[in-house]
């Protein structure tokens, strides 16, 4: 790696900064920090590692509620999606396109973040596990690659969600409650109480909170009416002889129709057996509904939409995890599990299909003659057959069940040692069955055109064997499983009192498995049930019965100086991976037999992370600035493209590309009065991407930058407290700024997104446990384009929500 002149301008800057402040020259001192980036406790300022953390008063001084909240205050985290629970996030730059949520079961690729929550990932193709943020203890932000001890999907980064633990000491209680009103929308509200109840002191405690938020709808679903247009897709031709139905919403329009509510509960218990082990049972269920849509149509108005088909979410999991640790002999061992159930069950119009299906025509219109109808399409040779298009109305209903058991075991060698070993074992037993009904044929349609019910092929190994329900034209019944073996260590050397020298290691095995099928409506007039007509993925296009295998190790390398006690420089040398898999449409195209063949599987990208980064704590101890300068090597990466044209529509991953990514990142706090703190976050990132080799997904050119990626982006907080007589009163304000960006890589997806700043302003006071607070969100009223989308083959953005006033009150014991 070349010499960064910058990187040695920022360590000569921050030794003279360090020597500008004697310690006796301040009294104000910031509140230490304890993270478990490392898998053990250790002070954010003493881990060299890249790390953000939003603490519990972090978190409630942001009044952060759910995914969208925080991840607007990490300038180096992005995320493209289409809502609550269906978002893909990203760290620094690592971005190419959001898959569509209608696939990502069938055909979404591993994400390159991994999400924890607590000692579990919980992380899911194209869909975030959007968990509350009630009574959380921090969430921790570690960007860059961290497959040594977090493994698989860590190749950008991780997210650690932690919750508060029972504890065993002392009785705590509190609540929350909350009333806001968004510009042009509905009501919002919020409660939420939490306890902590030493059953026996100092043994046995246990802690529960329960919640409820209900955020009001801000987009309204406005009067419209669709029908197919030739123009557009070629299937229909224009100067064919046939007459079109008319698709009307009109029992579906409604004003802020895009409500979301959050309601979940979580309890814990932790059990001291002796002085040296504890044991911790924890339970928790949430439930996230949403109806509508969150992103609007600018060409039929500002928060506007126009849906002729039922769109709404049930999201719901459940997760027990358990962990025991304790000391034998000289080690801490540590064991812990956890299980995860989810349920996801959506439906969304897919109206907007009818203009770039090839087989539209298939579907939707009627024939004097059978013969007419050609490979799905209209035969343009014949255009004096009458016919008749129908209803053109579609929409999709799909499910989905995603199971995750985990389980891993850690040994911890004394830390006041000079040589340190972390080591550890994990296994991760992953499964998700998707079930996705394409409605095509509205109600009375089936029946005209002579389809039978679809049912699945046979043979196939199905999920859900019966006959589907009248109108489904098309689904998918798919598991994808993946099962895990790992052994990972890290052994850290003290060199001397300045340097430190840590070497880390993760060897992986995986078994990746994808089986069920795709299934089609047979032709027409074809009888009472269909028969097989699809893909038995056992079968087809290369696919086995016997699982894919991948395995392989990434390192991790990391030395840290330490010139003063109030400075660590280090610098580090990591990969990351992420399991490759099987493509759905693998193998020659039908709709098009000249496309180049799309590949049977796709493999891991591989990602080489070189990073200077460094950790200040200055005047005193009332300011600390950490950040980190980064270059990022990703080969090979995983691409996928949604293809109406020539691949039977599609959804497929390659390995389509290479890039680099230059970075800078930054933040500090600065306790600077008595009175007034200052936060502050900074991410600059230059993407590029530097080579193509795909023959089946057109990207952007050479030298593009990547996707969802503002150049800058950063964020500025300032808090003000004082007292008035008995009163404790503050004041906050919030800035929020990211630069502008590009939807997707991927040629035909690919839009601008502008930049945007966002303000928020709260004021409010504590008398004696008591809390009261008034606070504005988006005081500018500012239009956010969070992410440009065309998953509904209708170009729509995803915003932020309007401008929102709103109250609080809590209380804590």
């Amino acid at each position: 790696m070349k010499r960064n002149p910058l990187s040695a301008a920022v360590l000569c800057g921050l030794a003279a900064s360090v020597a500008a402040y004697p310690a006796a020259a301040q009294q104000r001192v910031l509140e230490e920090v304890t993270v478990t980036a490392t898998k053990r406790e250790a002070s954010l300022q003493d881990v060299p590692i890249t790390v953000q953390a939003l603490t519990g008063e972090t978190l409630d001084e942001l009044n952060v509620g759910n995914f969208d909240d925080y991840v607007r205050f990490l300038p180096n985290v992005n995320a493209g999606g289409r809502g609550p629970g269906q978002n893909e996030v990203y760290i620094r730059g690592m971005s190419i396109d959001a898959i569509t949520v209608m696939l990502s079961g069938a055909q979404g690729s591993t994400p390159n973040v991994a999400m924890y929550l607590d000692e579990q990932p919980i992380t899911a193709p194209g869909r975030n596990l959007d968990v509350y943020v009630a009574d959380m203890e921090r969430i921790e932000v570690l960007p860059g690659p961290q497959g040594t001890l977090y493994g698989i999907s860590s190749q950008a980064g991780t997210i650690r969600m932690i919750t508060n633990k029972p504890d065993v000491t002392e009785f705590d209680a509190g609540f929350k409650a909350s009333m806001a009103d968004t510009k042009s929308g509905d009501m919002s509200y919020t409660t939420e109480a939490f306890l902590n109840f030493p059953v026996i002191e100092n043994t046995f405690a246990v802690r529960a909170v329960v919640y409820n938020a209900s955020y009001g709808g801000y987009i309204d679903n406005v009067a419209g009416q669709y029908q197919l247009d030739p123009a557009v897709n070629t299937t229909l031709p224009a100067d064919a002889d046939y007459s079109q139905a008319v698709a009307d919403n009109a029992v579906l329009v409604e004003d802020n129709f895009n409500d979301a509510t959050y309601r979940g509960a979580r309890i814990s218990a932790k059990y001291w057996f002796n002085d040296e082990w504890s044991g911790q049972l924890t339970y928790m269920n949430q439930k996230l509904e949403t109806d509508g849509v969150f992103d609007y149509d600018p060409a039929v108005g500002d928060l506007q939409v126009e849906r002729y088909f039922e769109d709404s979410l049930e999201d719901e999991f459940d997760q027990i995890a358990w962990t025991l640790e304790g000391r034998m002999g000289a080690l801490e061992v540590l064991y812990t599990g956890a299980y995860l159930d989810r349920n996801v069950e959506q439906s969304v119009d897919y109206t907007g299909y009818n203009n770039v299906g090839g087989f539209i025509a298939y579907y939707t219109c009627t024939y004097t003659n059978p013969d007419y109808i050609v490979n799905y399409g209209i035969d343009p040779n014949v255009i004096t057959d009458v016919r008749t298009c129908l209803d053109p109305t579609k929409g999709f209903k799909g499910q989905q069940d995603i199971t995750r058991n985990t389980h891993e075991f850690r040994l911890f060698s004394p830390q006041d040692k000079s040589v340190r070993v972390t080591a550890g074992v994990f296994y991760d037993d992953f499964e998700l069955e998707t079930q996705d009904d394409y409605f095509y044929l509205p109600p009375g349609n089936s029946e005209a055109l002579g389809f039978a019910q679809n049912a699945p092929i046979s043979t196939a190994r199905n999920i859900n064997p019966n006959v589907r329900p009248v109108g489904v034209g098309f689904f998918n019944d798919i598991t994808r499983t993946e099962e895990q073996w790992a052994v990972f260590g890290e052994v850290t050397w003290d060199i001397s009192e300045q340097w430190t020298a840590a070497l880390g290691w993760r060897w992986y095995d995986m078994d990746l498995d994808f089986y069920g099928s795709s299934n089609f409506t047979n032709g027409i007039f074809q009888g009472s049930v269909d028969s097989d007509r699809g893909r038995d993925y056992d079968s087809t296009f290369g696919h086995s019965t016997e699982p894919l295998n991948i395995d392989g190790s990434v390192p991790k390398l990391t030395v840290t100086w330490r010139p003063t006690d109030n400075l660590m420089v280090y610098g580090t040398y990591s990969e990351g991976f992420r399991s490759g898999g099987w493509n759905r449409g693998g193998g020659a195209p039908s709709f098009n037999p000249s496309f180049p063949t799309v590949p049977v599987t796709y493999d891991t990208d591989d990602v080489i992370n070189y990073e200077l980064g460094w950790k200040a704590t200055l005047a005193g101890g009332a300011v600390q600035w950490n950040g980190a300068v980064y270059y990022v090597e990703w080969e090979d990466m995983q691409t996928s493209r949604f293809d109406p044209i020539n691949v039977s529509i599609l959804t497929f991953i390659d390995n389509a590309a290479d890039s680099e990514i230059r970075g800078i990142e930054t933040d500090f706090v600065w306790a600077a009065t008595d009175n007034l703190t200052l936060h502050g976050a900074l991410a600059y990132i230059d993407t590029e991407l530097t080579a193509t080799q795909s023959t089946v997904i057109e990207l952007a050119p050479v030298g593009s930058e990547l996707a969802l990626t503002p150049e800058f982006a950063g964020t500025l907080r300032a808090r003000y407290d004082w007292f008035l007589d008995s009163m404790q009163v503050y004041a906050q304000g919030a800035v929020q700024y990211a630069g502008d960006s590009w939807s997707s890589i991927v040629a035909a997806d690919r839009r601008k997104q502008d930049s945007y700043t966002t303000v928020d302003l709260s004021v409010g006071t504590w008398i004696d446990n008591w809390n009261v607070e008034l606070y504005v969100r988006n005081l500018t009223d500012e239009r956010a384009d969070l992410f440009f989308n065309v998953q509904d083959d209708i170009p729509r953005i995803t915003t932020n929500r309007p401008r929102t006033y709103g109250i609080r009150f809590s209380y804590d014991y």
